[in-house]
């Protein structure tokens, strides 16, 4: 792959970052939330129960932060903490799958929609290379992460 090439590939990438966030901060503000709140929730909605350490493990913020998020959405009756039954001194930050995605569904409906059927214009080994790309993007923003993380 060639220099320009390169150069060209990391500009889309910063401008799907960028629209990504714009996208999803006006979608939070919409739902009542912060931009990064609202994301927040997708932790919890895709893990089910996580302790805040948990929570602050996945999302890069301080114990602190974590303890105002999940303050801010049991008072939306968006979370409830919980006593791990194994363990009573360990606390469980549980959703309300379903009134979270009650709120956040509406807004993501057409994206979602939107985003299947451009998949579809894509042959499997095309989009086999898309996923590729995407774990292995993941995979080092993950390890650049842990590396400035502390």
């Amino acid at each position: 792959m060639d220099d320009n090439s390169i150069i060209e590939s990391r500009k889309l990438s910063q401008q799907y970052a960028y629209a990504s966030l714009q996208m999803h901060e006006a979608i939070a503000r919409k739902a009542g939330f912060s931009g990064t709140d609202h994301k927040y929730l997708g932790f919890l909605l895709q893990k089910g129960k996580l302790t805040a350490g948990d929570l602050a493990e996945l999302s890069g913020l301080t114990t602190g932060a974590v303890t105002g998020l999940i303050n801010r959405f049991e008072k939306k009756g968006l979370v409830k903490r919980e006593y791990d039954e194994s363990d009573r001194r360990k606390v469980l930050i549980v959703a309300d799958y379903e009134k979270i995605v009650k709120i956040l569904e509406p807004f993501y409906r057409q994206f979602r929609e939107e985003s299947e059927k451009l998949l579809a214009t894509f042959s499997a080994g095309e989009i086999a290379t898309i996923q590729s790309f995407l774990l292995k993007g993941i995979s080092l923003m993950k390890a650049t992460h842990n590396k400035f993380k502390e």
